[in-house]
């Protein structure tokens, strides 16, 4: 795929008159680097320098479209339709069970969600994947950005992915992107109990054309679901989701708050910390008996 991505490329670049260096001016990249993609090799190209080339070469989107493709061996096959899917989407909500949703998330939290899991093969693999996400996050700062309602179970905020330090920047993070106009995040309470999402991840996405897909995502599979009756099913249980959810208001608060728990917990001695502070205790009590003597006896008094 990323041998065709730059196929096309250089077929576009050819058909618009342009050179190499050209193209490269023209998207604020080196002439290798427009090399590198029509050859494929070297690093692949970024979401952001997709777009560049898109419009740089007038494609219509095609390149866009194209590029989650580029990174075929980073993601399973029932992931890669989503991601493009999601490109284009103008509303997406998401229910997440587990994680902060790819699109909240911090570099450090998505490195550490990224680097667990049955499908992954390696360094090399987690790096392309760490790439993707953090380039899918750009829609969120463009003109053209999705609606994104996100519905957060209160495990999210209770699972410290990545230790103490990441978990609070990533809280953090949702408490400032939260305040954004295009982005509303809700939390669903434990006390809410059993719902029909339980056990998974669950996104609707709005495409352009005002159609609209599913998809659902356990640990190690997932699956989209295009069928208008079947996502209507899905849309009926998130509005039901978004429903039980606490109002946005009260969601930041409780966000807040895990957020200043992290905080106290990163200003209290550790588990291992107290272990070995007992331990010294411990044996620098033994020390002082072993120095006495053990137990004294009683002094007799001298007799008159």
């Amino acid at each position: 795929m990323a041998a065709l991505f730059g196929a096309r490329v250089r077929r576009l670049r050819t058909a618009a008159g342009l050179t190499q260096a050209e193209l490269g001016d023209r998207t604020h990249v080196v002439s290798t680097r427009i090399t590198q993609i029509e050859r494929a090799s070297g690093a692949k190209p970024t979401l952001e320098l997709a777009r560049a080339l898109d419009a740089a070469l007038g494609a219509d989107d095609l390149l866009v479209e194209l590029w989650p493709y580029v990174y075929r061996e980073a993601f399973p096959d029932w992931s890669r339709a989503f991601i493009a899917y999601s490109e284009r989407a103008v509303s997406i909500r998401e229910y997440a069970a587990h994680v902060v949703p790819g699109l909240l998330q911090t570099k450090e939290y998505a490195r550490a969600v990224l680097s667990v899991g049955l499908t992954l093969s390696g360094d090399e693999q987690l790096e392309e994947r760490l790439t993707v996400r953090m380039a899918r996050q750009e829609r969120l700062g463009l003109p053209d950005r999705p609606e994104l309602w996100v519905v957060l179970d209160e495990a999210v905020l209770k699972r410290p992915i990545g230790g103490r330090d990441v978990m609070r920047a990533q809280l953090e993070l949702l408490l400032h992107t939260a305040a954004k106009r295009q982005v509303t995040v809700q939390v669903l309470p434990f006390d809410q109990g059993e719902h029909d999402a339980m056990g998974g991840s669950l996104t609707v996405l709005t495409l352009p054309d005002s159609s609209e897909v599913a998809y659902t995502e356990g640990a190690h599979y997932g699956q989209l679901v295009e069928d208008p009756a079947e996502v209507r099913r899905f849309m009926v249980t998130y509005d039901r989701l978004r429903a039980n959810a606490l109002p946005p208001l009260m969601s930041l608060d409780m966000i807040r708050s895990a957020m200043e728990g992290y905080n106290r917990e990163a200003n209290a001695p550790s588990r291992s910390e107290r272990r070995r502070v007992a331990q010294e205790q411990l044996q620098q009590s033994g020390r002082r008996q072993l120095r006495g003597g053990g137990r004294r006896a009683p002094r007799r008094r001298a007799r008159p």
